[in-house]
């Protein structure tokens, strides 16, 4: 069996369940986001390609608000990751919370913070890098499921004190009827606060059997994760800052590691992938990131991913995205209108 590396996310196979119940087809979302149409049967996506699937269904729904309450309500249980399971069959809504907190870390790039204090629990949901943050429908999605959970896990009709999105949120009355609470939106942070003493509410879902299982595989997995993505993260990070106007080898990036080349070589093929992969990850992940700012032109964006002439950055994007850089940008990119 494979593993993936940090920057491949699992997508569940209730998620595409879901749209279907809700009458959108896979084939639509893969349209839609720009993405090969096998992308459900992948073993993981990428980051920006995650994104670009939220994106496609928030884009399909037409409205946030809607889209969110649907989908988390469309999301059959039986269809739960074993990540999933393991939270829906927690001893209470605490148990259920803090699993979902710590398993949340298998399946970046959002993770949860989790702060009790007074009468109120307050959850804010963060991304993994500054450079790089969801859609505003993954950050509804997010935070509505994690009240969704207690809902069905308590069998009671729960609702929040107050929940806080940094971004538009489309129906926002429909929103708070759903969430049961006042809901902010153009906030500094995207945060559910709950009722405190709701988190000791017993799970009629609790299967203390199926934990006992679930739970060391779990941890197990997390922690084998947690070494890879140390490494790989790492290096990634390095090579991010260190493209521009050139090529950065293993060599160099080794060192700045406090490690050998050999090592550094031994420990990317464990996590099943390499130096050159990642490489070519980073200009491709970086060469999106640059296309999408109009302000860049193209001869600025092949310099800044680290090719000393714009012929090769050409070839290169050809071979990643099927199209020319030009091309890829008027199809992706919304130009402001001059005044």
């Amino acid at each position: 069996m494979k593993h993936l590396t940090s920057d491949r996310i699992k997508i569940p196979l209730g998620f595409w369940a879901g749209l279907r119940r809700l009458g959108i087809s896979p084939h639509d979302i893969a349209r839609q986001a720009r993405l090969p149409l096998t992308i459900m049967t992948e073993t993981g996506v990428t980051t920006t390609q995650y994104f670009a699937i939220w994106q496609a269904y928030s884009d399909l729904i037409g409205d946030n608000a809607q889209g969110i309450i649907k989908l988390v309500t469309a999301f059959e249980t039986a269809k739960y990751p074993p990540s999933v399971l393991a939270t829906y069959h927690a001893r209470d809504y605490r148990d259920a919370l803090n699993r979902m907190v710590r398993y949340k870390q298998m399946c970046p790039p959002e993770s949860l913070h989790i702060t009790e204090e007074g009468e109120s629990c307050v959850i804010e949901l963060n991304w993994l890098t500054t450079e790089q943050t969801g859609p505003s429908m993954l950050v509804g999605i997010t935070l509505a499921y994690l009240l969704e959970l207690g809902r069905r896990g308590t069998g009671k009709p729960l609702t929040a004190r107050f929940v806080e999105f940094s971004q538009p949120m489309g129906d926002v009355q429909a929103l708070e009827a759903y969430f049961g609470c006042r809901v902010g939106v153009g906030a500094q942070s995207n945060r559910l606060t709950l009722d405190r003493r709701d988190l000791d509410r017993p799970f009629v879902s609790y299967n203390e059997e199926l934990l006992e299982m679930l739970t060391p595989v779990l941890d197990q997995t997390l922690d084998e994760q947690q070494r890879r993505r140390s490494v790989t993260e790492m290096v990634k990070w390095i090579l991010k800052r260190s493209l521009t106007g050139g090529r950065p080898d293993i060599h160099t990036v080794a060192k700045e590691l406090g490690m050998s080349e050999r090592t550094l070589q031994r420990q990317l093929t464990d996590e099943n992938t390499s130096f050159q992969q990642l490489l070519t990850q980073v200009r491709h992940e970086q060469a999106r990131e640059y296309l999408a700012d109009p302000t860049f032109e193209i001869k600025e964006v092949a310099f800044l991913i680290g090719y000393e002439d714009q012929n090769s950055f050409y070839r290169a994007f050809r071979l990643w995205e099927g199209d020319t850089p030009s091309n890829w940008r008027a199809a992706n990119v919304t130009f402001a209108t001059k005044n």
